[in-house]
């Protein structure tokens, strides 16, 4: 940790008392903070605003000098923090984050550091979310509220003839379609009069639902239309939850990792390299279902793969399905390959008495290896008291729908082997034909990883892929949770405390609360 500034040491103002002018340059980050998806009032943005351009104008007496200098510090180290690790503690939106987390800047430090040098701007940087989306999402949330007066948002879409528009029908919608769609940045170029639903506008629809998660067909009916008529400034705020999302959930240290973004039902591989994270795959996914099966967001490192596993049916599973199952059709166990296994061995036998040690938790069911398995052929096991790995399926159809949560909370994947490959990319002796081998065993076969592999379950409802942004519905709620959670009061800052023996700000819980911390709060 870098020492702590000296009681008596200014940060703002220079060796006459004079403000530096990096003061006006850090007054601007907190009078911005929207920009970053932040609230200016979090930081007394105004008043110090105005006390700054008092001071610059007239050199104020030495003790309101060095009151402001206290102020300035605290408010921007507390807007750094936030900047960094966001304003909310995850673990009240239900996500537990626990791995080892990439080194994060000493923020007193690279602003004393900044300041010094005359490039305010380099400590702001240095606060920025290291995930590779967040400048991007930055830039979508600037462009979005840019769109909050545009013309074509002005009046509502009208109805569609028939429900929905068809290619060549004419629409009196079409103009302020086009107008829409071209300040989105789905149309390149606007029309010179559109009167009819031709091959330029159907591409560009087609574009809006494949970035909205809908299905692509360039059909303009209700789905489409509802989401045209969302306003820039509700998108804005769908960028910004994205943008505090990225803040509170950890970079892992790990070379590699992976992350499952639970609403948008995609996984993606990442590694470390030359000081950025690189995307090397991404595939589609199956999550648990909104309704009861949530998938939870957590973070967990893979050990090891199974190909051809058994499926230990969990316990809630077997009380609420699979014994009521049984009861009324006990064919049922060998049609699906399962057996019962106790103390006593393995028995196919459906009794009453195997069915009742289920429920007492003195015997348990699986499912052997084969093609009915549950898990599929392969399952990447990442030990956890809530029972959720990835694997594949029996049912790979499922993969073609646009909503896809189907699980009972893990998550299926739709391209195992590409991801078994990259996973044991340091044990050559796993080729692809020696994976493929092993998912058409009779018995389970294990490897094990020389590396750990943090595995991340994140949530994001804004996200760039493909170098563009995308937007999925809201699945579990959570987005309103985060809105909601980050409207109520902050725990005021202790004025008492000096911020210039703060500590360095390591921590998610924000430079607050890291000052809180350090007086003992």
């Amino acid at each position: 940790m870098a020492a702590p500034l000296a009681q008596a040491q200014a940060l703002w103002l220079d060796d006459t008392g004079r403000l530096r002018p990096a003061a006006r340059e850090a007054v601007r980050w907190l009078t911005d903070a929207e920009q970053q998806g932040l609230r200016p009032q979090d930081y007394d943005a105004r008043r110090l605003a105005t006390a700054v351009a008092d001071a610059e104008r007239t050199a104020p007496p030495a003790d309101a000098a060095a009151q402001l200098d206290e102020s300035l510090t605290r408010q921007v180290l507390a807007y750094l923090g936030d900047l960094r690790g966001g304003r909310v503690d995850p673990a009240r939106l239900g996500a537990r984050y626990d791995s080892t987390t990439a080194p994060a800047p000493d923020l007193s430090a690279a602003l004393r550091d900044a300041v010094a040098r005359d490039q305010p701007q380099d400590a702001q940087r240095a606060a920025l979310p290291p995930w590779l989306q967040y400048p991007d999402l930055q830039k979508a949330l600037l462009h979005h509220r840019s769109l909050a007066d545009h013309p074509a948002w002005r009046s509502a879409l009208p109805a569609l003839p028939g429900g929905k528009l068809q290619p060549g029908q004419r629409w009196a919608g079409l103009p302020t379609l086009a107008e829409r769609l071209h300040a989105l940045g789905d149309l390149p170029e606007l029309p010179g009069a559109a009167t009819t639903y031709d091959a330029a506008l159907q591409k560009a629809v087609q574009s809006f639902q494949t970035r909205h998660a809908l299905p692509a067909d360039g059909v303009l009916g209700k789905s489409t239309l509802d989401a045209l008529a969302v306003p820039p400034a509700a998108r804005a705020q769908q960028i910004a939850l994205s943008m505090e999302r990225l803040r509170l959930t950890p970079l892992p240290q790990a070379a590699r990792f992976v992350t499952v973004n639970v609403p948008e039902f995609m996984l993606r591989a990442h590694r470390h390299e030359a000081g950025s994270v690189r995307e090397d795959l991404h595939m589609r996914v199956i999550v648990g279902k909104a309704l009861d099966t949530r998938t939870p967001l957590f973070d967990e490192d893979m050990r090891w793969i199974e190909f051809s596993p058994y499926w230990n049916i969990p316990p809630s599973i077997a009380r609420k399905e699979t014994v009521p199952t049984l009861r009324r059709n006990p064919g049922y166990l060998a049609a699906q390959g399962m057996e019962f296994v106790g103390a006593g061995g393995v028995s196919t036998a459906v009794t009453p008495q195997n069915l009742d040690a289920v429920l007492a938790g003195q015997m348990r069911i699986r499912q052997r290896p084969g093609p009915r398995n549950a898990l599929g052929d392969i399952k990447f096991m990442l030990p956890n008291n809530q029972n959720i790995y990835l694997h594949h399926t029996p049912s790979p159809g499922l993969f073609g729908r646009t909503r896809r949560d189907f699980s009972h909370g893990c998550v299926r994947i739709e391209e195992p082997v590409a991801l078994a490959q990259w996973v044991l990319h340091d044990q050559p002796d796993w080729t692809e034909a020696r994976i493929r081998q092993s998912m058409g065993r009779p018995r389970p076969v294990t490897a094990k990883l020389i590396q750990p592999v943090p595995v991340l379950m994140l949530y994001q409802t804004a996200v760039i892929a493909d170098g563009k942004l995308h937007f999925v519905p809201d699945l579990y709620g959570q987005d309103a949770v985060l809105e909601q959670a980050l409207k109520q009061p902050r725990p005021p800052r202790d004025p008492a405390v000096s911020t210039r023996s703060a500590p360095a700000l390591h921590t998610r819980a924000g430079a607050a609360e890291a000052i809180a911390a350090q007086s003992g709060a």
